[in-house]
């Protein structure tokens, strides 16, 4: 009795204050409108486009370890998230409560996202998710390739996340698994430049403060991948001392992906926020920074390719949030341990030629629901997803 009078007085609690966090979201997007910023936002009447073109492509864009409105749609954080504020959320639905029951872990949560059900696992066990994944449902229900559909993933512990373990669904339909910090280490091993300098690109993950590089193996041999992408690999180690964070390498992977596969259903995580857990906030608020503006640089790069433009839905949603300053048990920004309503809280938008602009949802989401919401966006079947679709983005 005891215990199921805890669990719902939990629940109920984690219900009413996401409820606020999705109002106060709302309130501070209209803030903005009503100053300036943002000032297309709620400014005109929302537009739908025309029927969905054939062959309808998806591009996933999920960030780990989150981050709070604090430093983000508050209006002391908005000058971190100028694109987001002044290109996307325009252009955008806005889905301001979804919430995370599950492990607030980036690998166990990132996988919760791409099955559509709350995976139990260890976050650092170098385990597949037990349940189907989007990208298995994609290929077989539409019959589609394996070049299809394609992962873009942050660092080592994330190399299993393209196909399920087998028990609940035929194996041979995931996708195929990029680990750009992987592919570096590989490609560093077979050309004379110089690995100096490249530490901070090559680090597997904020949460170990030891440097650990990745393992020398991949689920796609580096040989045919760089030739497969039309790189050499001088110029990918070389081009690689040009960037500044390891999400610009994995978002310059993405840009040779959608060149020469133009893929239906391509994913990708970034992960430079999540360096929160050095405790460094300058370090932090500048992950925020990057992040808002890859998303902007991906977005655009669906716009400039022909293959996109006009027939791409983008998706953006964290994985979950970070501990507010104000929990006895939590870091602050710097974790996400605490699994109060801060962490647990986050929000979706969707852009695309069928997306209704400058629209905001504030009904409490799931993050089981974006697996539905991409079966019936891309016409395939998820049959052992939890969510709902989210109606209003279809």
């Amino acid at each position: 009795m005891f215990g199921s009078y805890s669990v719902s007085t939990r629940t109920g609690c984690l219900q009413q204050l996401a409820q606020q966090r999705a109002m106060t979201r709302r309130s501070f997007l209209r803030s903005a409108a009503a100053v300036g910023t943002a000032s297309r936002l709620f400014g005109f009447a929302p537009l739908r486009a025309a029927a969905l073109p054939r062959e309808q492509k998806t591009v996933v864009v999920t960030f780990g370890g989150g981050a709070r409105d604090e430093e983000t749609f508050a209006p002391e954080g908005q000058e971190n998230i100028p694109h987001l504020m002044n290109e996307l959320i325009p252009q955008a639905t806005f889905c301001t409560q979804v919430v995370n029951h599950g492990i607030l872990g980036h690998y166990v949560a990132t996988a919760t996202l791409a099955t559509g059900v709350y995976e139990q696992f260890d976050n650092f066990a170098d385990v597949a998710p037990k349940n189907p994944t989007v990208f298995e449902y994609f290929r077989k229900g539409l019959g589609r390739p394996a070049t299809d559909t394609w992962v873009i993933a942050p660092s080592n512990g994330f190399n299993r996340i393209g196909q399920s373990d087998g028990t609940q669904f035929a194996p041979g339909f995931g996708a195929q698994v990029i680990l750009p910090k992987h592919l570096l280490a590989s490609a560093l091993t077979k050309t004379s430049t110089s690995s100096a300098g490249l530490d901070f690109l090559l680090q597997d993950n904020y949460e170990d403060p030891l440097f650990t590089p990745p393992a020398v193996q991949s689920n796609v041999q580096l040989s045919g991948l760089i030739e497969m992408l039309h790189l050499s690999v001088d110029e990918f180690t070389h081009h690689a001392k040009t960037l500044s964070s390891a999400d610009e390498l994995s978002v310059y992977v993405m840009r040779q992906l959608m060149r020469q596969f133009a893929p239906s259903l391509l994913w990708i995580t970034l992960h430079d926020m999540d360096i929160a857990h050095s405790g460094a906030y300058s370090l932090y608020l500048e992950g925020i920074r990057r992040t808002d503006r890859l998303c902007a640089e991906i977005w655009q790069m669906i716009e400039n390719d022909p293959e996109y433009k006009g027939r791409t839905t983008l998706l953006i949603l964290p994985d979950f949030g970070r501990d507010s300053d104000f929990s006895a048990s939590g870091n602050g920004f710097q974790h996400h341990r605490t699994g109060d309503p801060l962490s647990r809280t986050t929000w979706m938008m969707a852009l695309g030629p069928h997306i209704r602009q400058s629209r905001t949802v504030d009904r409490p989401l799931d993050s089981l629901d974006l697996v539905a919401t991409l079966g019936a966006m891309m016409n395939f079947a998820t049959p052992s997803a939890k969510g709902k679709p989210v109606v209003e983005v279809l």
